[in-house]
C-alpha cells in the first residue's frame, strides 16, 4: 500500500473510532457490558466477564478475546474494540503477564488458570 492509500484509510477509519477508547490490557479481568437487541425496539445490557487473553488488529479492525469458565467448560468470546454494541468495559483486576497472548490458559484447569495481580506503579 502506498503512503497516500494509508492516509486515506486512516481518515475513513477515524469517523468509526470511539471518542473515549477502552483502557485495558492483556491479563485483565473485565466485565464487558454488551447491548442486546430483543424483540421490537427493546434493548438490554448483558455482561460477559472473564480474562482478556488476546488483542489483535488496529484501527476499526481491532478485536479482543475474553475467556471465562462456565459450568467447568471454557467459553471464549471476541469483541470489536470500537463496536457501538459495547456499552461499557469495567476492569476488575490487573493480571501480571509476560506475553501478548495467553492461549496457554486454554489447557489449564481450576486454580492453575489464575493470574497474579499486578501492583500499580509508584510515581
Amino acid at each position: 500500500m502506498s503512503l497516500r492509500q494509508v492516509e486515506l484509510l486512516k481518515k475513513v477509519e477515524a469517523s468509526s473510532l470511539r471518542e473515549n477508547p477502552l483502557k485495558f490490557e492483556i491479563g485483565d479481568t473485565v466485565n464487558v457490558h454488551t447491548r442486546i437487541l430483543e424483540e421490537g425496539d427493546k434493548e438490554r445490557i448483558q455482561i460477559f466477564s472473564g480474562v482478556v487473553i488476546a488483542r489483535r488488529g488496529a484501527g476499526t479492525r481491532e478485536m479482543f478475546t475474553v475467556r471465562r469458565i462456565v459450568a467447568g467448560e471454557g467459553v471464549e468470546r471476541s469483541f470489536p474494540v470500537n463496536s457501538p454494541k459495547i456499552a461499557k468495559l469495567e476492569v476488575l483486576r490487573h493480571g501480571l503477564v509476560r506475553r501478548a497472548k495467553l492461549f496457554y490458559l486454554r489447557d489449564r484447569v481450576g486454580k492453575a488458570t489464575r493470574l497474579k495481580e499486578r501492583r500499580p506503579k509508584k510515581d
